[in-house]
């Protein structure tokens, strides 16, 4: 018997698999790499809501804990993760400005941006209000960090690619048993794929997907990360990627004309050079009616949790989200009464 079956391998699954490691604690891992979010977010971690200059909820807390999280990663893959990234607002009229100076003056989110107006300097993008800077802000290679994970895990033979089936599951007073692996408890971190769960889908996760463009371009020449009404990230040898859409009704992870020709669309007003597209991606974000985790234990089975509902905000959320629900169940800890899954109506049928 281990003492946690883990479903679904995204930055919630790799989060908690690590808490687990560093305490000691033995587990299995099974996915079906279904759900795409975290392999296809731009994996900024900005502690600033760009839309309104305001604070993420808990950013800083966040930030103090992901920043070591990242690195120990990177040590025990053998990887860069991390990289360093200056993350600049394109300001869209004078009142932007002023808003901006007005929020850096704020005890709680000035020490996350710059006071200093920066002008643009670069031909090839039109932002003729120039800029405000993001500080303590970077870009985590997502993809590379689930890809290395998972062939971690295989090598330690802690990971079961496959789809998991529900009605294989059988829910002991003591354990849960999945076809041949035992555990004390199981941890549900699948993203979207709640929505296929019949013991959480009555929380309300509704989902937004959310489609990327690659684009290759000489000419842009840019090292920063440019936010207008879309992210512009430099990735290196030319590439940038670009966007995202929100989009409510289509939950399926396959990219579309729509999503892209909204990319474009506001990629034309800002960039003044020509480029090429070289791919397009999506992934359904898991998003929460209150923009607020999902963590907690299930209203009567006393052995099945969840870790989900990260949003657009995975990156910094998910150490630290981790790191409540392990210690909520571990060591009898409260969690966070904005995240707590008790704080919805428990909707239930039993199962």
């Amino acid at each position: 018997m281990v003492d946690y079956l883990i479903v679904g391998l995204g930055l919630a699954g790799v989060s908690f698999c690590e808490k687990l490691r560093e305490n000691g604690k033995s587990f299995k891992v099974i996915s079906d790499s279904s759900q795409t979010s975290s392999l296809v977010a731009g994996g900024l971690y900005n502690p600033v809501i760009l839309k309104r200059f305001t604070l993420a909820w808990k950013a800083d807390e966040q930030l103090q804990l992901a920043k070591p999280f990242y690195r120990s990663l990177e040590r025990k893959l053998g990887v860069q993760l991390d990289y360093p990234l200056r993350v600049f607002r394109r300001f869209n009229s004078i009142e932007e400005q002023n808003q901006w100076f007005e929020a850096a003056d704020k005890k709680s989110i000035s020490p996350f941006l710059s006071t200093t107006l920066h002008s643009n300097k670069n031909e090839s993008i039109v932002a003729p209000l120039g800029y405000g800077e993001v500080l303590h802000a970077g870009r985590i290679d997502t993809r590379l960090l689930i890809q290395a994970y998972k062939n971690e895990l295989l090598k330690k033979q802690l990971l079961v690619q496959e789809t998991f089936r529900y009605e294989n599951l059988l829910v002991e007073a003591s354990q849960v048993v999945y076809k041949d692996i035992s555990a004390k408890r199981i941890v549900f971190a699948e993203g979207y794929g709640i929505k296929a769960n019949p013991y959480f889908n009555y929380l309300p996760l509704n989902g937004s997907k959310g489609e990327y463009l690659i684009i290759k371009c000489q000419k842009l020449n840019e090292e920063k990360a440019i936010k207008s009404s879309l992210f512009v990230i430099p990735l290196g040898d030319n590439l940038y990627q670009v966007g995202a859409n929100y989009e409510w009704k289509d939950k399926t992870n396959s990219p579309t004309l729509k999503g892209g020709d909204w990319v474009l669309e506001r990629l034309e007003k800002i960039v003044k050079c020509n480029y090429e597209v070289v791919g397009q991606m999506a992934g359904v974000r898991p998003t929460v009616s209150d923009r607020r985790p999902l963590i907690g234990a299930h209203p009567e089975k006393e052995n099945l949790f969840l870790l989900n509902g990260f949003g657009s905000r995975g990156v910094l959320i998910a150490p630290f989200a981790s790191a409540q629900l392990f210690n909520f169940i571990e060591n009898g800890g409260s969690l966070d009464s904005e995240i707590n899954i008790n704080r919805f109506d428990k909707k239930w049928v039993s199962v």
